[in-house]
């Protein structure tokens, strides 16, 4: 399974993006604080708008309380301090769980990662004079490539709900 991780999340825009592209791709959804979000049922319904209800997710006081809970051991850290491309990467094969790890909006990541996991930080390749892509679209970005690599599993290759001629 993949598993998208958002650090310290800032923006309920965002996060609610992030919401429908982990239903849309069967992730599941953890959310780390601390954060400024509110992140009672209600906000976190109104941040994931129809979505929510599809979404299999968890909220964390900390990032030491996630690791204790999931003893991830394929942790692979999205920054743009990261050496290696994205799509260099050979992600697990699908019967083993990823965490893609995702910072907040203005900072990234927590420092601490910076240096204890030099070897997982990966990066997006953008121009030299751009600082960040916007949260929700490099959540999107790397979690296609671990899909891509694994064959799109169980996602529909054509249209299913509205059929197959535009309306």
């Amino acid at each position: 399974m993949i598993n998208l991780v958002l650090v310290s999340p800032e923006m309920p825009a965002n996060v609610g993006n992030i919401m429908r592209t982990a239903v849309a791709v069967d992730a599941f959804l953890h959310i780390v604080g601390p954060t400024v979000l509110k992140l009672t049922e209600s906000d976190l319904k109104r941040a994931g708008l129809d979505y929510i209800n599809k979404l299999s997710y968890k909220v964390y006081e900390s990032y030491a309380e996630f690791i204790k809970l999931n003893a991830p051991k394929h942790l692979y850290f999205i920054s743009r301090y990261g050496k290696k491309r994205y799509d260099e990467v050979t992600y697990p094969p699908i019967n083993e769980n990823v965490f893609l790890v995702f910072g907040n909006e203005s900072k990234g990541l927590p420092q601490e990662l910076y240096t204890t996991q030099k070897e997982t930080l990966i990066r997006i390749p953008m121009v030299i004079n751009v600082r960040s892509l916007n949260l929700s679209n490099a959540v999107a970005i790397v979690t296609y490539e671990v899909l891509r690599q694994r064959g799109f599993p169980n996602l529909a290759t054509f249209e299913v709900i509205k059929g197959d001629q535009p309306v």
